[in-house]
């Protein structure tokens, strides 16, 4: 019997809630909570079984603490803004309950990833006795899992991992983003940075491409080295690593409009003087761009994300390439949201599942890839993100 109470009623948060419905024996009772619980109406209005639903702001640890003795889950997975890990943490340490999420945390000020604030909770969590798992999306999450599996199934020896994202579909707009475009758009225009020899190396934004020949018909793409927060726990917990890169493709029609934003000021993330009134740009270009949660009716195509890992397996040199191909079609049919959620909230189901189920359990803070994939890996074939591998 396990409560979970599931913050954020977005795209993902939809797919997270289809798809613990999916998996009565071990999500019992789910509560959907935002700040906008009109939101979390209309996803438990398509749903076959009834859930809660509640209102809470997320940034608020009063309320927050509230709504979770309230309510007593088990869980909380946290598919809300990457600014509010810390207090939906507070609120889990305050009331003794398990944390998950599926992004690190960052400061609404600087567009920056970095673990250690989520981290420096270890020894708090460890106290209370409760676990936290940090990043259990696609990538993070999946990625990190496909790392864990190649360490442990086919090498001694990790030399260098690339992970490469690639959404080859197409969902006709001008210029939308298929996650939060405030989020989205800070992670695309940050500086790049990949980690070599025990060393960051950091570049300028989109300043480094290749081309990338995709399986199953997606083909030949450009993809361009950007810095994700996984490379930062892959760095630190895959023995031996030498060299690890986050490649992810972008259209080119994405590029020319997000230039042009950028060269005109929309991408700001400090405040400016408007009429009298602080804004900050990127939020306002938010507010103009096309709600993500929209495009899941319009997007064709498919996904491709994986891990290229090169290393030592006795003694000689292997090349190696796992990944999951998403179609976005197949996803909106199943659980209303395009590709980009689904493979954002099934390993949050997954992960989640992991927990409640006794198959990773610890006291503390952990990322994904210090815990046993088997497990995981499995479930992903079972729920709908079955993946593949190749010796090359």
């Amino acid at each position: 019997m396990s409560k979970v109470l599931i913050i954020g009623a977005g795209g993902v948060g939809q797919v997270v809630v289809h798809k613990c419905l999916q998996v009565p024996e071990v999500f019992t009772e789910i509560c959907l909570a935002s700040r906008t619980i009109e939101k979390c109406n209309k996803i438990a209005s398509q749903l076959s079984k009834p859930i809660k639903t509640a209102k809470v702001d997320a940034d608020n640890v009063h309320e927050l603490v509230s709504l979770i003795y309230d309510f007593k889950p088990e869980l909380i997975i946290n598919v809300a803004l990457p600014y509010q890990d810390l207090s939906i943490m507070d609120a889990c340490l305050e009331t003794g309950v398990d944390y998950l999420d599926t992004a690190n945390y960052e400061p609404r000020d600087v567009a920056k990833f970095c673990y250690k604030w989520q981290w420096d909770y270890q020894e708090r969590f460890k106290n209370k006795g409760i676990m936290a798992l940090l990043g259990s999306g696609f990538d993070p999450g999946v990625t990190n899992v496909f790392s864990a599996w190649a360490q442990k199934h086919h090498f001694d020896e990790i030399d260098e991992l690339d992970i490469i994202d690639c959404n080859a579909g197409d969902h006709g707009q001008p210029f939308a983003t298929n996650f939060n475009p405030e989020i989205n758009i800070r992670e695309v225009t940050a500086k790049g940075r990949y980690f070599e020899m025990g060393k960051w190396i950091e570049t300028d934004p989109l300043s480094v491409s290749k081309i990338f020949d995709f399986p199953e018909g997606i083909g030949a793409k450009k993809i361009y080295l950007l810095y994700h927060e996984e490379l930062e726990s892959l760095a630190k917990n895959i023995k031996g690593l030498k060299r690890a890169n986050f490649w992810m493709t972008f259209s080119d029609n994405y590029l020319k409009h997000l230039e042009v934003l950028q060269n005109v000021g929309m991408t700001r993330i400090d405040p400016v003087l408007y009429n009298g009134q602080e804004i900050i740009p990127l939020q306002f270009l938010k507010a103009l761009l096309p709600d993500p949660s929209s495009l899941g009716p319009l997007t064709k195509g498919k996904t491709c994300i994986g891990c290229l890992i090169k290393g030592i397996k006795n003694g000689k040199q292997k090349t190696y390439y796992i990944y999951n191909i998403c179609d976005h079609e197949q996803a909106y049919k199943e659980v209303g949201s395009q590709a980009i959620s689904y493979t954002t909230g099934v390993p949050a189901m997954i992960g989640a599942m992991m927990m409640l189920t006794d198959k990773w359990r610890g006291k503390g803070v952990f990322n994904m890839e210090e815990l046993d994939p088997d497990p995981f890996m499995e479930k992903l074939n079972i729920y709908g993100l079955p993946w593949k591998e190749i010796i090359l």
